[in-house]
């Protein structure tokens, strides 16, 4: 290997794994500043032009072919789809060329993600197991929103080390990789066996081209909309279309193309496009839609039943004790390491960051709970969490990373 080579372009990759983060920072911001607008909407004047514009009628016709839905579906099931391809995206390149692609990097955070799926979805079924339509969103409270998390990070400045961000990153995207698998084998409904056969087609052309080494991103994303159309048909939930679309983008280059100088494999290329799409376009207005929640007619024995609770305690202790406990575990056997800069404090304050789930757990309630009462209590339970769990991390990761960097 030219180390001289490998020297010069570190620079490079460190300014666009920085750039990477300020982009999700601020795309976090803007996340939680969207958050707000909609409950000032929602609790104001402004609450029925709020409703009449999540239910605006949308149609698309073509031929006889037809899709009516109200605008807010067409957010859920559509523009969520593309947040998915983004997913799918990020996780193809981690798993090829990136944090994933190493088994000593890979061991950490894929067993802290487990864990802290798992501890939260117990929490939450210890206080719901006896509501059987409660129980539908007992993986509301096991997601990490990681633009959120990151933009309270950026809160802390220079303090916080580049291993503490990729961990929680990497354990972020993991947890996005659980939640695709919970949906599709949980919130599928209505199989349609011939729109699962069309998709099936669908997909099997996206992967012989693949397969032929094409590098042009138009076919693949002309038979992911085809494939799109197919899934909403089926039953499955369309934003699994944007999943599979994503693992069939080719990304041939195993470097981590981050570097200006060199050519991007169609992958990194679609990823790139999307990146600031998703951050400052689609999640604000994903949560703009359904982060609304009515106030005026929530008491303090709604907030504390037992399913916004289990959803609260899901996330702000479950999410932290899975997290912590299990890198504890793994670093006192010695099958992995924290990361250079981290220490126990530290690693407490990235688990309490972890319980900010927002974005995904918004989205699984939505696909929980068709009651509106449970979505409600849902939503409650989500907002909740996700502000507990940003001003726990912040205080605690203060001091504690202040007391490092000394």
């Amino acid at each position: 290997m030219d180390t001289t080579q490998t020297t010069a372009h570190a620079p490079r990759a460190v300014r666009a794994l920085a750039h990477f983060f300020r982009l999700e920072a601020a795309g976090g911001i803007v996340l939680i500043a969207a958050a707000a607008i909609a409950m000032l909407c929602a609790n104001s004047p402004l609450a029925d032009g709020y409703e009449a514009f999540r239910q605006l009628p949308v149609a698309f016709r073509f031929g006889t072919f037809e899709l009516a839905k109200p605008l807010l579906l067409w957010i859920n099931d559509g523009l969520m789809a593309i947040f998915f391809l983004l997913v799918a995206l990020e996780i193809k390149r981690e798993a090829t060329s990136g944090q994933l692609a190493s088994r000593d990097q890979l061991v950490l955070p894929l067993v802290c993600a487990i864990a802290g799926v798992a501890v939260p979805a117990l929490l939450f079924t210890a206080l719901n197991h006896d509501n059987a339509g409660a129980m539908r969103g007992w993986a509301v409270p096991t997601a990490t929103d990681i633009a959120f998390a990151l933009g309270v990070l950026a809160l802390l400045g220079p303090r916080v080390p580049v291993g503490m961000k990729l961990l929680l990153s990497t354990i972020a995207v993991v947890d996005d990789l659980i939640a695709i698998v919970i949906i599709a084998l949980f919130y599928s409904h209505g199989m349609s066996f011939v729109a699962l056969a069309w998709a099936a087609v669908a997909l099997l052309g996206m992967f012989m081209l693949n397969r032929r080494g094409v590098k042009s991103l138009t076919p693949y994303l002309l038979l992911g909309v085809v494939l799109w159309v197919c899934v909403l048909k089926s039953g499955v939930h369309a934003t699994l279309a944007g999943v599979a679309t994503g693992l069939m983008i080719p990304h041939v280059d195993k470097r981590d193309g981050v570097d200006d100088e060199i050519e991007h494999s169609p992958l990194e290329t679609l990823e790139h496009a999307l990146h600031p799409w998703v951050a400052y376009a689609i999640l604000p207005l994903f949560a703009f839609v359904n982060a609304g929640l009515a106030l005026g007619g929530i008491s303090l024995a709604d907030m504390s039943s037992a399913l916004p609770m289990g959803i609260l305690l899901g996330l702000v202790l479950g999410k932290p004790v899975g997290i912590v406990g299990a890198a504890l575990l793994m670093r006192a056997t010695g099958l992995a390491r924290l990361p250079d800069g981290m220490d126990v404090r530290s690693t407490i304050g990235l688990g309490l960051l972890c319980g900010i789930g927002f974005t995904m757990s918004l989205f699984i309630a939505s696909l929980a709970y068709s009651d509106p009462l449970f979505y409600e209590e849902a939503v409650l339970g989500v907002l909740l969490a996700s502000v507990v769990s940003a001003v726990l991390g912040y205080l605690w990761l203060r001091p504690a990373l202040a007391k490092r960097t000394a």
